[in-house]
């Protein structure tokens, strides 16, 4: 048995632990954040077109950040900028879809669909890079596939356009996340959010532009909902989980994110009176399931080696 040295008082030390025991409730404000944008979107859209509430919501995020970077600027060179462009296309296309999505459906469904995202990404992974999606992916999978029937059959309005819009919002949160930890290296993370945030604005602007517009008004609670959007799912939630994801593994980061649905089911039932059937509650639990139980797996997994290493260690 190795014999661990004594790793001495530090400020670096202790600021890490504070940090790591601080995580969790900072994390579980991001899905708090996120959950509300459910909420605020799709009283956003009930007045402007979907496109435009996203223009309006990263041009202002946009703006925050240029404010917040303003002593980086001069730090910003090519290879930053092609990265952050690149990772922001995705999240550009993830944001559109969100909006049509909520647009189409009630926020209880959508945000259940958009925790696909656990799913899409070892299917991804296992496509282009031949990860072995394992079975306990292939079980979730299983899961997902019985939920979204339950969905389309639950004797509501079936599986809706703003549902198949949903999931493929999923998708594209998977493909964003995937293209965060494949494309981003050693960047300052606020210039990289800046710049994906333009980007979105860019992709926002010309899908205004090309899209036909219908007669709208820039009422003053969609105006509301816009700003919280570019204010706290975007700029506040962007930042604190890139201070404070690196203090938790992703696994757990994850299964903190798992709750975004169940602020969406939350704030549908009690602000929206939504309401769903048995059947489709019923589909909702299975979907959610789905995400949750390859997480609960990982994190079984990752304790197991922990003990093992420490056991080792002693």
């Amino acid at each position: 048995m190795g014999i661990t040295p004594t790793v001495p008082h530090t400020p670096e030390k202790s600021s890490f632990q504070k940090n790591s025991e601080r995580a969790p409730f900072f994390l579980i404000l991001t899905t708090l954040f996120w959950g509300g944008s459910f909420l605020f979107s799709k009283i956003g859209v009930g007045t402007i077109p979907p496109q435009l509430f996203v223009l309006i919501r990263f041009v202002t995020a946009t703006l925050i950040m240029l404010l917040v970077c303003s002593r980086r600027l001069r730090q910003l060179n090519r290879a930053t900028l092609t990265r952050g462009a690149m990772v922001g296309i995705a999240l550009g296309l993830t944001n559109l879809s969100f909006v049509f999505g909520i647009q189409g459906t009630s926020i209880s469904r959508a945000g259940i669909l958009n925790n696909l995202f656990v799913l899409f990404i070892p299917i991804i992974t296992g496509i282009i890079w031949r990860d072995r999606i394992g079975r306990i992916n292939g079980v979730g999978i299983i899961l997902a596939v019985i939920g979204i029937y339950l969905l389309a059959t639950g004797g509501g309005s079936g599986f809706s356009r703003g549902d198949i819009i949903s999931t493929f919002c999923a998708f594209m949160i998977a493909c964003h996340i995937i293209s965060v930890s494949k494309v981003l290296k050693d960047d300052d993370v606020l210039l990289i959010t800046l710049t994906q945030f333009a980007t979105v604005s860019l992709i926002a602007g010309t899908a205004t532009a090309l899209l036909p517009l219908p007669p709208f008004t820039l009422t003053r609670p969609a105006l509301m909902a816009a700003l919280y959007c570019a204010v706290f799912p975007t700029v506040i939630c962007f930042t604190l989980q890139n201070v404070y994801q690196r203090y938790v593994t992703p696994t757990r980061a994850g299964l903190i994110y798992t709750l975004d649905p169940v602020w969406s089911l939350i704030a549908g039932y009690f602000v929206l009176d939504e309401r769903l059937h048995t059947r489709e509650w019923f589909g909702c639990a299975v979907i959610f399931l789905a995400a949750l139980v390859p997480l609960l797996a990982r994190l079984s997994s990752e304790n197991r080696l922990i003990r093992t290493y420490l056991r080792r260690n002693e």
